[in-house]
């Protein structure tokens, strides 16, 4: 591993100036000590404040001058080694070596989720607060036809009494996997029913496939914006997230070739329809290129393809493209049915779900049959189709309606959305210290109005304000409109 010539310099761990610095660890906050400890070292590492070679305090030095565990420290530096940006040396202690590819993809990464946006979390997806959830991934109960759906929950209680002697099919209820072969044989692509393997939701599947395809200090690229949880998702691994820019047109292709020549990733999570938070949809054109890209530099392509249903038939899918050679496609039913049933699927290539079932099976055996059946009961129901034209004919009421309404106060979308359930529209000027969206969110959630700012969604430093707004809350909401409207008029 290179080093330079400082290959000795040490930081000293006695008192004085020129000590080892007392990291600034919250012991309360979210998150473990050891990801703080993770991401302070790799800041300092990549902004240079330790240079490649310095010589890091002995574990029981770093425990001591940080007022924490051995344990600890040792789990820390272990990450760190895992990440690249450790070394360690037989009799000699640990030293700083600087990852190449974490590196390169340094103009696209964050150490840590702001403290601001991270408190937004538990709001954004748990459906408790009280506050208008304008930024919220969920739909009003009513617009999923709520009756139909308690009906089939009922229906799935009344399970046999056999069934419940075991832990269920490992793959998933047997019924609804041959049920989602046969419509995706119908609308996109053949698919047996044993290539399908069933999570609780897309975030679980998005957690097997990282699990069985990466290692701590892999690369994984990601569209930015994107996906939010997914971010955290892929750091809780170890793995190093690089964004590619997606905007009104797509990808960026320049930044995505030369991220993948640079930093040679294991996979790609990538929305081809519908994407959040823009609700843009990808050409068939640059489906066909992704395709050529991930096939040049061999890496896998995650299709996370929860919206289908809600966008226009015929729309580009990796998966149909790709005959799931090297594509792997996530689906979910939240955002047709309800994501309190938590269902979610694997579609992927027979030699690839053996071992994606036993990183299942291992982590957290089998799925909710109850919740299956129950999926399974709506979706094979007559009422279903026209319960989806309907939910798109609402969303596309609401979304001309939010357009407008946005436009009331100044604001723009970032993106001309396809369709689908968000707008994200902000206003042209330059995030300041004051005007931000971390801010501006902070200031809606004293008024009662749940935001979601840029920054939750971005890993490069964002041009403008903007929000992902959802087009069912955000409609019709004179309490919204009032405060982006003062909010306005305080920022001119």
């Amino acid at each position: 591993m290179e080093e330079s010539a400082a290959s000795d310099e040490e930081f000293p761990t006695g008192s004085g100036k020129s000590a080892w610095p007392v990291l600034a660890i919250e012991r309360n906050k979210r998150g473990s000590l050891v990801d703080q400890i993770v991401a302070a070292i790799t800041r300092m590492v990549n902004e240079r404040e330790l240079r490649i070679g310095t010589k890091m305090p002995s574990v029981r030095q770093f425990a001591k001058c940080n007022g924490i565990s051995t344990f600890t420290v040792v789990e820390s530096y272990d990450r760190l080694l895992n990440l690249g940006l450790l070394s360690s040396r037989r009799g000699s202690g640990f030293f700083v070596a600087r990852n190449e590819a974490a590196a390169a993809a340094q103009p696209h990464v964050v150490p840590a989720t702001p403290a601001a946006i991270d408190a937004l979390t538990p709001d954004l997806y748990s459906g408790v607060s009280d506050a208008l959830p304008v930024g919220a991934g969920w739909l009003p109960p009513e617009w999923y036809g709520e009756t139909t759906i308690l009906d089939c929950v009922r229906h799935a209680m009344k399970i046999p009494a056999n069934r419940l002697r075991g832990y269920g099919h490992p793959l998933g209820f047997p019924t609804l996997r041959q049920h989602m072969a046969s419509s995706m044989e119908e609308d996109l692509f053949s698919v047996e029913p044993d290539q399908i393997l069933l999570t609780h939701g897309a975030t679980h599947a998005f957690d097997l496939i990282l699990r069985t395809l990466t290692k701590p200090g892999d690369t994984v690229l990601v569209e930015d914006p994107g996906y939010s949880n997914l971010l955290s998702l892929i750091r809780h691994h170890g793995c190093i997230p690089v964004g590619i820019p997606r905007g009104d047109a797509g990808l960026d292709f320049d930044v995505l070739e030369a991220q993948a020549k640079a930093t040679q990733p294991k996979l790609m999570f990538v929305n081809t329809v519908l994407q959040n938070p823009l609700g843009t949809t990808l050409s068939q054109a640059q489906a066909h290129r992704l395709l050529g890209v991930a096939e040049q530099f061999d890496f896998w392509l995650v299709e996370d393809d929860i919206y289908r249903e809600l966008a226009a038939r015929g729309e580009a899918s990796l998966a149909a493209m790709d005959g799931l050679r090297r594509v792997i496609r996530v689906g979910s039913f939240s955002k047709t049915l309800s994501p309190v049933l938590r269902v979610g699927s694997i579609c992927a290539s027979r030699s690839l779900v053996p071992e994606l079932l036993r990183i299942k099976m291992l982590t957290g055996l089998t799925t909710s049959e109850i919740n299956e059946r129950a999926v399974y009961h709506a979706i094979s129901a007559r009422p279903y189709k026209r319960m989806v034209e309907k939910l798109v004919d609402q969303l596309r009421s609401g979304r001309e309606r939010t357009i407008e309404r946005l436009g009331d106060v100044g604001m723009a979308p970032v993106a001309r959305p396809r369709g689908g359930m968000f707008v994200s529209a902000g206003w042209p000027e330059a995030p300041s210290a004051q005007w931000n969206g971390k801010t501006i969110a902070d200031r809606a959630l004293k008024q009662g109005i749940l935001l979601s700012p840029n920054e939750f969604f971005m890993l490069r430093q964002p041009e403008s304000v903007w929000f992902r707004f959802n087009v069912a809350y955000a409609a019709d909401a004179p309490l919204l409109t009032a405060f982006l409207k003062s909010v306005r008029e305080e920022m001119h």
